[in-house]
């Protein structure tokens, strides 16, 4: 039988972390929705919805009070944080290549002259 995580107490902090990591996640799909380009998008679909599930997960170990169970959310919590800067830069460059972007949302454009290197 598992050890037993906390007690009564948790079930609060449990509860408002799963309403943050739901609020949170909420706004990432929003945000995907309703930004204009692949850079503004990359954002939303990042950095709200890594915390988001951290926050859920959190929470649904605080709920279960279980230590088998906060093993299996710091495995996927370090594999989340592990691969979604990847993929946000993997979508940043397609949409910088494609041409699905702003340029006038641009501070600098310190892309183009990599790409204009790599070409020549």
């Amino acid at each position: 039988m598992d050890d037993v995580i906390g007690g009564d107490g948790f079930e609060l902090v449990a509860a408002v972390l799963l309403l943050a990591g739901a609020v949170l996640s909420l706004a990432a799909g929003v945000g995907l929705v309703r930004f204009p380009d692949a850079l503004s998008r990359m954002h939303a679909a990042t950095k709200p919805q890594i915390l988001g599930l951290i926050c859920v997960l959190v929470g649904v170990v605080l709920a279960s009070h279980s230590w088998s169970a906060l093993l299996v959310v710091v495995v996927a919590i370090l594999l989340q944080l592990l691969t979604s800067p990847m993929s946000a830069h993997m979508i940043g460059r397609a949409g910088y290549r494609t041409g699905n972007y702003r340029r006038d949302l641009l501070e600098r454009d310190e892309l183009e002259d990599d790409i204009k290197r790599a070409s020549d």
